[in-house]
């Protein structure tokens, strides 16, 4: 896959503002980045940003302009590819002898790479005239990273015109954001999380980029992040249908990541691998005899022999041998590294404060919370200064939040139109009703439940504005973040050299020597989930909630068993290490057989 073969490793989506911009730092370098296309304003404000910094022009996008949040998005991606241009040409036409940028491009590639290994070739040698064909060779090969971009499924808002009517599903933020990365210059991916958006997914067959050229190549690639193969199977087949092939089945952690936590029933990231791997041909060859059919409908040829995707994997990926060991065993063609990414200022858009409380942070600071509205548990940071400001805001007698953006507008319980769980004016209403409901003890509990809602639309662009020194005086610029648990083992401030040599095995920043392998933090992780799903509301157990509970013990302890049958074929760690992890296996595995026989 060519926004891959430079290096083993990608940047995912974090969050909508920390990795907004991460292409302009990282291209250039051959290193492929995601931007969330959730948060326009952003985009727009980051705009007009880069085209004074650029010396571009910049014409500023009303929201009241027609088409408003597509034509956003258009110009905001094509600005990030021009400016990405400019870098990497300029990069490539330098001197390799002389140029700083260009010799980073090369010293951050992994050692094993054919490049590297002509680049060293390059340096080693004697002969000029051998040296500038080698010379040629380095220039014709390398290749900026892939500017990727990100659409959450869900987040598909119904939007109203100027007479407060309902316009037509194709002015609904999902598909406006996709219509808009449709409608750019980039030649990338689009990737889609969340689950499965039909209407949106249809709407994609609208853009001639995401079917194959006469070359039989993508302009456009589609990716679609999925918890196991099953999904992968439903949506590949549905898109298949209008034409549409899935270039990149993207497995990511359920609980070991950043932002919100799909958590599958208990199924692990290794057995969902291990199913990935042996279904690939199944999957190819149901789907593809789909999507061969649709495009032979359409009067487009397609080879296809041709017909492949690759598969990447993300989420607690924290030391090279992990990565390797995904690599060898299930032939992944990327690994993510998203959050320790957060402690390196070079490439991510982290403000003063929250990088000190990061790099700070242990394992009990980061935690499993209720702070998103769109009621989705998400990974957070304790006191970070979203929370900080919610807490006192509601200590003064005035929770909540304005709700200026509206990405999040989800809930009708008291409003005929959807509103936010974190505004002001839904809390206004709920605590109205809790107040008649409950008693003050009951009270209490409710209210501080209600109350964990954060205005996520604002706090997670906050950072980003900062870093910039981009002013909006009439909004809220307090930060939500929202790491992976994985980043409780880093807490080295990194440039992103020292970044990638970790990733590749050159130095190790791992600062906690307790960090569990990675199966090890996730398995851990669904125990915890579990046993807190229970204690917090599903006693006594109905027919309903006893078959979850069964079928997630069931899948945990299959999990448990196919890891103990792994160890010997994880080559990539030591005797040590695979003891430990055998060991820890054992601990874990007595404490969830304890837990069930509680309810035996």
């Amino acid at each position: 896959m060519s926004q891959h073969n430079i290096h083993k490793f990608h940047i995912p989506v974090l969050g909508t503002g920390f990795s907004i911009d991460t292409a302009v730092k990282v291209s250039k370098y051959g290193i492929s980045s995601v931007i969330s296309l959730v948060d326009d304003t952003l985009m727009e404000e980051l705009r007009k940003h880069y085209s004074e910094k650029y010396n571009f022009e910049y014409v500023p996008i009303s929201l009241k302009e027609e088409d408003a949040r597509a034509r956003r998005v258009t110009a905001y991606l094509n600005l990030i590819k021009e400016i990405v241009d400019i870098q990497f040409n300029n990069l490539k036409n330098s001197s390799l002898e002389e140029n700083e940028e260009i010799k980073k491009y090369f010293d951050m590639l992994p050692d094993d790479s054919l490049l590297k290994k002509d680049y060293l070739l390059y340096v080693n040698a004697d002969d000029k005239n051998f040296k500038k064909e080698i010379e040629a060779l380095l220039r014709d090969k390398i290749k900026p990273g892939s500017i990727d971009v990100n659409i959450m499924t869900k987040l598909d808002k119904a939007n109203t015109g100027p007479d407060d009517e309902f316009l037509p599903s194709e002015f609904n933020d999902a598909h406006a954001g996709l219509r808009g990365y449709a409608n750019s210059k980039l030649e990338s991916s689009v990737i889609f999380s969340a689950g499965m958006n039909p209407r949106l997914y249809g709407y994609m067959s609208s853009f001639k980029d995401f079917f194959p050229d006469n070359h039989g190549k993508f302009k456009k690639k589609i990716v679609i992040k999925v918890s196991d193969f099953r999904s992968a199977l439903i949506q590949g087949k549905f898109l298949a249908k209008k034409g549409l092939w899935v270039s990149e089945y993207r497995i990511e952690s359920g609980l070991n990541c950043g932002g919100h936590a799909f958590a599958t029933d208990g199924y692990l990231l290794g057995p969902i691998l291990e199913e990935f791997k042996v279904r690939k041909n199944e999957l190819i060859m149901t789907v593809g005899e789909m999507f061969i059919k649709a495009l032979n409908e359409k009067g487009i040829h397609y080879n296809e022999n041709n017909l492949d995707y690759d598969l990447t994997v993300q989420g607690g990926v924290g030391k090279s041998t992990e990565q390797d060991f995904l690599i060898r065993r299930y032939g992944v063609k990327s690994v993510g590294w998203g959050s320790p990414f957060l402690l390196v200022p070079e490439v991510m858009n982290v403000d003063e404060y929250t990088l000190d409380k990061l790099s700070r942070a242990g394992v009990k600071d980061f935690y499993l919370s209720n702070a998103s509205p769109l009621g989705v548990p998400f990974n957070n940071l304790r006191n970070s200064e979203k929370e900080i400001e919610k807490l006192e805001k509601a200590a003064i007698g005035k929770p909540g939040s304005p709700c200026p953006k509206k990405y999040l507008v989800s809930n009708k319980e008291y409003t005929d139109k959807p509103i936010c769980s974190a505004s002001i004016s839904y809390l206004n209403k709920k605590i109205n009703e809790l107040k008649e409901k409950f008693d003050h003890t009951d009270y209490k509990k409710e209210y501080d439940k209600a109350i964990t809602k954060e205005c996520l639309c604002v706090g997670l662009a906050s950072s980003a504005l900062k870093v910039n020194n981009i002013e909006t005086p009439k909004m809220s610029q307090a930060v939500s973040i929202c790491p992976g648990p994985n980043l409780a083992y880093f807490s080295k401030i990194s440039t992103l050299k020292e970044m990638v040599d970790h990733i590749y095995g050159k130095i190790d920043l791992i600062t906690d020597p307790n960090r569990p392998n990675m199966f090890i933090k996730e398995l851990t992780l669904y125990i915890e989930y579990l046993i807190n799903k229970i204690e917090e509301g599903l006693i006594p157990l109905t027919t309903q909630t006893e078959e979850f509970f069964n079928t997630f013990h069931k899948n945990l302890m299959d999990g448990i068993k196919y890891y103990k049958n792994l160890i010997p074929d994880i080559i990539e760690e030591t005797e040590k290490v695979k003891k430990k992890i055998n060991e820890d296996l054992e601990v874990l595995e007595n404490k969830l057989l304890s837990f069930v026989a509680s309810f035996a």
